[in-house]
């Protein structure tokens, strides 16, 4: 029997990793495309007048009744030193189980650096302009709570084989969008407080990812798997209970700034998977 020739169209091409010095240019734009954004937003919500009211007004569109105010904060309650410890235990475990002792490094690096960022920041650097009556004028941007669970997420991408992408990429939206709107809807946060969280540890998992140059191979669709778990947090808020504050009237502005943060927290997650070795 005569061997024929394989069509080459029909013939699967496996895809190629990106290999570190070409993941450094990526990693390197998302460092600094994430502290310019950041910048901007410090510069609109805390030192003008229109950015003030917009962020105090979007923190002021959702409420929670008593039960549903409860649940919100109990999950906030998880967030302590304690849980980051645990996930720090856990990335440093899963990186020396692959061998990759560098990765545990820089898993602890974007957890301390993002936390202790998030603090000066937020303590000594940053203060909220008296410019508009009615607002508080005290700063409490960025979220130390969000913070904490991003840089927790941030570190497992960085020490996840490719393998586990797929399920750490929307637990990890999952988990960072829940925290973080629930801070806004238990009134402890406005959502630029909650976005600036996400941008200081993108900008800790991209810069430790430049250093660390390591490979990556794109996982397919986990833009989208980022987007359904923060989504999806958002729809669990709404299912517990959490409502426009103005009821039908208010509905569309809540909708807004509910969708707008779960978009915002996934895509902060997915490019922190992006940036980060998958081998």
């Amino acid at each position: 029997m005569a061997l024929t020739e394989p069509d080459p169209t029909t013939v699967p091409t496996p895809q190629r990793p990106v290999r570190g010095s070409a993941v450094r240019g990526p990693a390197a734009l998302t460092a600094v495309a994430a502290v310019a954004l950041g910048g901007v937003l410090v510069w609109f919500v805390l030192l003008t007048p229109l950015g003030q009211r917009l962020d105090e007004r979007a923190m002021n569109t959702v409420v929670a009744g008593r039960e549903t105010q409860l649940q919100v904060l109990s999950v906030l309650g998880y967030v302590s030193i304690g849980a980051i410890g645990i996930v720090s235990i856990v990335c440093v475990a899963l990186a020396l189980s692959r061998g990759r002792v560098p990765l545990a490094v820089g898993a602890l690096t974007i957890i301390a650096g993002a936390n202790v960022t998030t603090q000066v920041l937020k303590h000594v650097l940053l203060q909220r302009a008296d410019l508009v009556d009615g607002v508080v004028a005290s700063n409490s941007f960025p979220s130390g709570h969000t913070t904490v669970i991003a840089s927790g997420v941030g570190a497992l991408c960085l020490v996840s084989p490719r393998w586990m992408r797929p399920l750490v990429v929307p637990v990890g939206a999952f988990a960072v969008a829940l925290t973080g709107a629930s801070t806004v809807v238990a009134g402890w946060h406005r959502p630029s407080d909650v976005v600036g969280a996400v941008l200081v540890t993108t900008a800790w998992t991209a810069a430790v990812s430049v250093l660390l140059g390591s490979d990556h191979e794109r996982v397919p669709g986990t833009w989208l798997l980022a987007l359904v778990g923060s989504i999806g947090a958002i729809v669990a808020l709404v299912a517990i209970g959490v409502r426009p504050s103005y009821g039908w009237d208010g509905f569309t502005d809540a909708a807004l700034v509910l969708g707008a943060l779960g978009v915002a927290l996934g895509l902060g997650v997915a490019a922190a998977n992006r940036v980060t070795p998958t081998s």
